[in-house]
Parts: structure tokens; sequence; C-alpha cells
């Protein structure tokens, strides 16, 4: 039925606002030549219960079309059909029988026979299509709720699955709300006790689960559809709109313990993908200015490697980010952002990269945004690397050399003990030149991409075989070392230097300067099998088996502890703003080798150890790190200025538990002027340097 009594409406907000006497519509299309308003009563009917033409004269005001319609409630499903010319050539995709979604819905409505096919191929897709649902964002009781805004220095990020985390069996959250928003919410008491202050979401925006090999699932979430609706199955909820409450009610939940919620945000591509891709809305609206197109206007540029790349740096896809960050901030109330693959927001239309690329300055320089964690994964699939040289005086990035460097020394590679040592110490070598906070790099050995904490220490090659691509799919190099047998094993030896490896790992990442950053489940040995690019399988490869919280009690306490003394450390430069280079000067620090101030640097070297004096926190504190394959006896340096005349032990990852780690004031004395350091271990003294 076609609609009567619409409104002119109004070109702003862009969306569906709500108000009392109705819905306003508004979408930005400047080729389209008709736009369609469709009103579906359910999400699995194939045809709207109303269509409402939008008239070019009064419902169009420049390249934005708009209507308002009268008596509307939260909750009304809705699409839109486009036309316009179908000219690749030209860069333009028009094609009137596809139902699209409003780039800037709130809320999204995935049917049961949800078809990313029919998007794809010619003919009406309705009844398969996804679709945008009318909220008014506005309709929710924070409770005095606000982003924390945790300083950087006393932040410990947990990167985690929203589903995985909760959707194992042994996780013993109800059917209902395993691997949901709500099921998080009944684990925050785990975080807690870990000492988590801050948890980094795998993409959360709704994304496209079809968008993979066929028999698998997107599992990860990298295939974005909607910039600003919380992904659907998430929730435990049925009901359209409840995604977009239940994803608040976690992030208050989270809040009240003190947990930050940073969200994986992808704005480098979309789910429709390349050429023959689906057309799902940004296609079908204004192809040409969404996405990045090749000098042949009918291809599209692929820096993302998932066939397409969003023109990030045009005017209307800078206003898409900013009003979608915007949102996040001030209506869902998240506290910061890691940019996928954010080097192509540096590109041009042309895909060079740019000096001062505006999309990034508008992130930097938005009040509402100032004070939110924005953190860099400082390159993308097409060999752009620019980890030290992201644009911005703000941003946080991904410390990639972090993990290669440290996963280099731990076994033993040639060479790797300078870069090491520079990694320990906020990495000067790449960051000191801008004077900025330690906090600049944020630290990981693991991360979803790639193997997990066990998997590092219990694999030479990957076992990608489950993603059915023979195995090819997946970085081949992982610098991993398997300590002696490829898997699992029940050799008591391999599975103690494992244990080891994995404590000496967990160490270097949360006692180095930066902001560190661990992987669900590292702290209990979680294993992925050896698939080294899980983002298919939506089984428990991915899902954190619970049991391992009693089978390695051990590293969970190890990571406990090491969390609770890190939450404790010292946070005056970050009161003071000190810079890297200046925090590295008033530390007072010292190298050494087995011998005192005689570090060996040569190529062949596998051990370093070093001094560290913060005369403001009456401590002195001794590191000792052997990734030699044997012992070594270490010279310790004396204790003085009126303090303790000894060193007291806090951790010595090749003692068993409890040994391994103490609580910080039971550490026990060390007597005599040496320390013997077993093979592949990480040892930490320390001492107070005046009295109290």
């Amino acid at each position: 039925m076609r609609g009567k009594g619409i409104g002119p409406g109004r070109s702003a907000p862009l969306g569906a606002t709500v108000y009392d006497d109705g819905v306003n519509f508004s979408l930005y299309s400047r080729s389209g030549t008709l736009v369609e308003l469709l009103l579906f009563d359910h999400v699995d009917d194939g045809k709207p219960g109303r269509v409402i033409p939008l008239d070019p004269w009064t419902n169009r005001t420049y390249h934005y079309w708009h209507g308002f319609v009268p008596d509307l409630k939260p909750g009304q499903i809705y699409g839109y059909r486009v036309q316009g010319p179908f000219e690749p050539q030209r860069g333009l995709r028009f094609d009137p029988q596809k139902l699209l979604f409003d780039p800037y819905g709130r809320a999204v409505a995935v049917p049961e026979q949800y078809d990313r096919m029919a998007a794809s191929k010619p003919g009406d897709n309705c009844g398969t299509a996804m679709k945008s649902v009318v909220a008014d964002v506005q309709a929710y009781d924070w409770e005095g709720d606000a982003p924390l805004k945790r300083p950087s220095a006393q932040t410990i990020i947990y990167e985690l699955h929203v589903r995985g985390f909760t959707r194992h069996p042994s996780s013993g959250v109800g059917e209902q709300k395993s691997g949901t928003y709500a099921g998080l919410i009944e684990k925050i008491p785990y975080l807690q006790e870990l000492g988590i202050t801050a948890v980094e979401l795998l993409p959360v925006f709704q994304f496209d689960p079809q968008d993979c090999p066929p028999g698998r699932v997107n599992y990860w979430g990298y295939a974005p559809v909607s910039f600003f609706a919380p992904h659907q199955s998430y929730s435990s909820r049925q009901d359209p709109l409840g995604a977009v409450d239940e994803f608040r009610d976690m992030v208050k939940a989270l809040h009240r313990a003190g947990i930050e919620v940073i969200l994986d945000v992808v704005y480098n591509h979309t789910a429709e993908g390349k050429e023959d891709g689906p057309t799902f809305c940004y296609r079908g609206l204004e192809n040409a200015a969404y996405y990045l197109l090749e000098e042949d206007r009918s291809r599209y540029s692929n820096y993302t490697g998932t066939g397409n790349t969003l023109n990030a740096n045009h005017p209307m896809v800078r206003r898409l980010i900013m009003d979608s960050l915007r949102y996040w901030v001030e209506e869902m109330h998240v506290d910061g952002f890691r940019f996928d693959l954010a080097s192509i927001l540096t590109r041009d239309e042309a895909g060079r990269p740019r000096q001062n690329p505006p999309i990034l300055w508008d992130i930097e320089s938005d009040p509402a945004l100032a004070g939110t964690k924005l953190i860099a994964e400082a390159w993308d699939a097409a060999g752009l690397y620019q980890v030290g040289s992201f644009v911005g005086d703000s941003w946080k990035e991904w410390n990639g050399r972090f993990r290669d460097d440290t996963r280099d020394f731990f076994r033993a590679e040639t060479g790797s003990v300078a870069r090491f040592a520079d990694r320990m110490i906020g990495s000067p070598e790449i960051y000191g030149h801008e004077e900025r906070e330690p906090e600049q790099t944020v630290n990981f050995v693991t991360c979803h991409d790639g193997f997990t904490l066990n998997d590092l220490v219990s694999y030479n090659g990957k076992h990608n075989e489950a993603n059915g691509e023979d195995n090819r799919d997946g970085a081949d190099d992982n610098k991993s070392w398997n300590c002696g047998i490829e898997g699992p094993t029940d050799d008591p030896a391999i599975e103690r230097l494992r244990n080891r490896q994995a404590k000496n790992f967990l160490t270097v990442t949360l006692l180095s300067l930066g902001v560190p950053m661990i992987l669900m489940g590292d702290e209990v040995r979680r294993t992925q099998r050896g698939n080294n690019n899980a983002y298919c399988l939506d089984d428990d490869t991915n899902w954190l088996d619970w049991t391992l919280v009693k089978k390695h009690a051990d590293i969970h306490r190890f990571v406990t502890l090491l969390n609770a003394r890190r939450l404790l450390r010292d946070v005056e430069h970050e009161r003071e703003r000190m810079s890297l280079t200046q925090l590295i000067r008033r530390a007072n620090k010292e190298w050494h080798g087995i011998k005192l101030h005689q570090p060996d640097w040569s190529p062949h070297s596998h051990s370093i150890a070093f001094t560290v004096e913060l005369h403001h926190q009456k401590l002195v504190s001794h590191f000792i790190l052997n990734a030699y394959w044997g012992p070594l006896e270490f010279e310790l340096p004396p204790v003085h200025n009126g303090g303790d005349d000894h060193w007291r032990r806090w951790i010595d990852t090749a003692l068993d538990s409890p040994l391994d780690i103490v609580p910080w004031e039971a550490a026990p004395s060390l007597s005599g002027p040496t320390y013997r350091a077993e093979a592949r271990s990480v040892v930490v003294l320390y001492a107070w340097i005046e009295p109290g």
C-alpha cells in the first residue's frame, strides 16, 4: 500500500529521529533519482506494510532525502529502496530491487532467513534482508553513569570476544544469556579478581556472519554492516531494540566495577565486499562517495584484504565516522576505541598516504571525544606500516614490534637482545623522538589475530585445517617455539617449560613501560589447537573453556598478582605528564650482563639484566631475563642509600607455584652477591632504598 500523510521533514539529523508525534527520516544520496521509505510489520516480512515515496521537490534538500511520518513509534522496522543509474564504469551501482538499511540506524533486525547471497543476485530481497529499527536512544536510565576516563598509566587491557567469553557450557551462564552482553555481566567479578581495568571488545557493531567461506561463520566480526547498531545476536533479548539496551546495561555494570569499555572498531571497509558482493546499504546509496575506487571506476581499491576500502576522508564518510564515534561515547558511554587497520584512515582517494589526514585530526580534535582512549592498529593489509609515526598527538598504538621482538627474545633468536631491551623500557627507539608519554605504546604478545599464549609456546607451525582453506590462510611466520614437541603433550618436563615461558611473556607484558594488553584466556592457557586465524569458527576452538581456571590455577594466580602490583605502580609521570624520555632519565637505569655494568649486546647473547631506581618511590628493582638454554649466575648490584641491605625476590618464573610469584609484601630476602637464573626464566627483585 502506498503511503499517505507524510510531512516534508528535515535533513538533520541523519537517520531516524523520534519525536512525540512521529519520526523524522533523513538519508544521504547525491546521485539517487528516487527514494522510497519501506515500513515493515515484522522483520521476516517479504513485503513492506507501507511504501512511502519521497518527493524530489518536497522531501529533498541538497543531497539529503527526508520525510516526517506521523504516529510512528520506537521499534518500527524500516528500510529504503533507491533508484538511480547502474553505471559501474562511473562508479554508480544503484539497484532499486534491493532493500537498503539506514546507515545511521541505531538498531538492526535480522530475519531468520537472512541471506547474504540474495543481496548479491538480481531480484527483490525484502524477506531475507537485514532491516533498520527506529530507536529512541534517549529513553534509557543511565543512573548517573559516565565514561570513567581512567589514566592510561593505570590501565590493563583484556581483549575479549563477547560471545566467546561465556558461550562454552562450562561458563556457568544460563543458556539464554551465554554468549551475550548479559552473559558478560555475570562474569564481571572474574575480571575484577583478575585485576583487569579495561575490556577491549572485538567488533560489536552489527556485522554480517555470512561474510566467510561456505559452511563457516564470520565469528570475529570484522565484516561491519552498521556503524551505529550493536550486534543483534549478542543480545539475550529477542525484541528488535533489545541489543541497544542490553549493551548499555553491560557498559553500566562494567563501569560500576571500575572497568572501562574499549570497542574494536572497523572504519576501513564494509561487508559489501568487492564488485560481485552484496548490496546492503552504502553501495546502493552513493557508491563512489563511500568507497575508494580504482582508476577503472568499476573496481574497488582493496587495502584491507577484504574486497573494498572505505573512502574515509570523503566529507560524507568523515561525517559518518565522527557521528558514529560521538554516538558510542555520548549515548552508549564507551571509554575508547581500537581502530582496526587504522593506517587506511590516512589514505586519500587515490590510495596515497596523506601527511595530515582530515579524518584523524577530526577525531583527535573533537571536544566530544576529549579524554576518550584512541588506539591505532597502525598498519594495513597493503603494506603501509606506521608504528611510531602514526599521525596525531593523543593516539596510542598497538606496538607490533613489541610482540615480535619479545617473541624473538624468548625463543633465543640471534640478535634479539638489544631490540627486546628497548621494548621493555617503552620502545624509545620507536617513540622517543615524539616526546610523548610512555603509554603511547600498547604492549602485547598475543591478540585475537594469531596464536594464543598457550599455542605460542606449544606449536612451531600453524594448524588451520578446520578453516577449510587447506591450511593456506593465516601467517606462516609466528615467531613461536613449541618447547620441543608439537602440540599437546603429557611430558611433564615440556609442560613445565611451557608454563615457565607463558609466565615469562606475561611478566614482560605486564611490567614493561606502556599500556599492557592480554588476550582472553591467556591467563589460563586457552588453546585454539594451533589455529592462528580462527576467524570463521564459532565453536570451542574460540570459546573460553572455564575448566581451565582450575586446571591452570598457577598461571591465573600469577597474572592476578602481577596485575595487583601493576595497579599500585607509580603514576606520578601521568600526573606530571612526563615524556618517555624524561621518565627514563628520572628512573636512573643501568644495564648489566652476568657481570655488573657489562651488558652483552652481541648477536649471540640471550640474556640481559637491568636495575631501575625510582627515588620518588623509594624503590629499586632489578630484572634478570635469561632466554639462554642453560642457567646463568648473575652478579647483583649492592643495595645502599640507607634502606634494606638485601634484595627481596618477588618473581622467579623457574620456581613452582606459589614461589614463582609472591605477594609483594611477603617477598623473601636474599643473601649473597649473585643470583642463579635458571634456563629460560625471568627474575624480578626489589629493595627499599630508604626507610619507610
